[in-house]
């Protein structure tokens, strides 16, 4: 029987609804924020109020892609869920080499350790203190997907041993992939996986389109793992506007496969930080404008229901 794994429990797969894909709804003060300060989210209530703007537009789930030790912290993606009435996929793994210090856990581990741990987190809880505290404080709350990164046209050593952790993860609990892609690199990182063990139907790549070149998502597509965009609300929604084509051109093309998020990992893209356009711009201008271009309801139902309900389910 399939599942999906949210941070209160799990749930029927139907029972998702419309889902972002690709999301980031609490980023609290870590290495990363240092690096870059532009995407610190520490506020539950901020985030409530924004996932009940969501909620009202007819929102049912997102999926938070903010993995170990890089500002992810589970209460409060709990107390989010529970504040909102919407469903939250929680992840672990790891995120770009980038995002960790020298010397951090992620460069002295074997694979089977990180694999371990990801295991534990999928099966037994995520730990309350990200991984980065001094003693394991293990919540009830489990991760629901498995993320994982890379940044260049190859996978270095750093990433091979977290994509080897990641596949192992994987092949012991069905737990499904996202991987934050850089421009281009979608295919890598699915020959990778695949090779590894992981089929790319469980495997969703996201900021695909960071490269909107057609004949590349094609490729992407013909793999058979998912596609998610996010980039859309960065240039003005209009005919010239990148994701805006690609989408209209591949949803024909492939419907089961592209699905949709915003990313929105900076207080200037949320109203409650002050910043616009909020996390409903999905379901309200960008939906409107889509139709406008010959997207039908049942191809939107298809990126925002559909397809996130297959793809983030628990499959062996």
């Amino acid at each position: 029987m399939s599942f999906i794994r949210t941070v209160l429990g799990d749930v029927a797969p139907s029972a998702l609804g419309v889902c972002y894909a690709h999301e980031h709804l609490i980023i609290d003060r870590s290495y990363t924020t240092q690096l870059f300060p532009d995407i610190h989210l520490p506020s539950v209530e901020n985030a409530v109020r924004e996932l009940s703007d969501f909620k009202a537009a007819g929102g049912g789930a997102m999926v938070d892609c903010m993995p170990c030790d890089a500002g992810r912290n589970i209460e409060k993606l709990a107390a989010i869920s529970k504040g909102s009435g919407v469903h939250v996929i929680a992840p672990t793994g790891l995120h770009r080499v980038g995002f960790y210090p020298e010397g951090h856990w992620r460069f002295r581990w074997s694979p089977q350790e990180m694999a371990d741990l990801f295991v534990a987190e999928i099966e037994r809880g995520i730990d309350a203190n990200d991984c980065a505290g001094p003693e394991l404080r293990r919540t009830p709350h489990q991760a629901g997907v498995l993320k994982i990164a890379s940044d260049g046209a190859e996978l270095d050593d750093a990433e091979r041993a977290a994509f080897d952790a990641v596949a192992s993860a994987h092949r012991r609990t069905g737990c499904p992939v996202v991987t934050h892609c850089e421009a281009a690199r979608g295919g890598e990182q699915v020959a990778f996986l695949a090779s590894r063990g992981v089929e790319p139907r469980h495997v969703v790549l996201s900021h695909t389109d960071r490269h909107p070149e057609p004949a590349y998502h094609r490729e992407l597509f013909k793999t058979g793992a998912s596609i998610e965009y996010d980039r859309v609300f960065r240039s003005p929604l209009d005919d010239a506007n990148p994701t805006l084509k690609l989408f209209v051109a591949m949803v024909k093309e492939f419907p089961s496969q592209v699905m949709l998020g915003t990313d929105g990992a900076r207080q200037s893209y949320w109203r409650s930080y002050g910043g616009k356009p909020g996390l409903d711009y999905l379901l309200k201008e960008f939906s409107e404008r889509a139709k406008k271009a010959g997207v039908t309801e049942s191809e939107l139902k298809a990126v925002f229901v559909d397809n996130p309900a297959r793809a983030y389910e628990f499959r062996r």
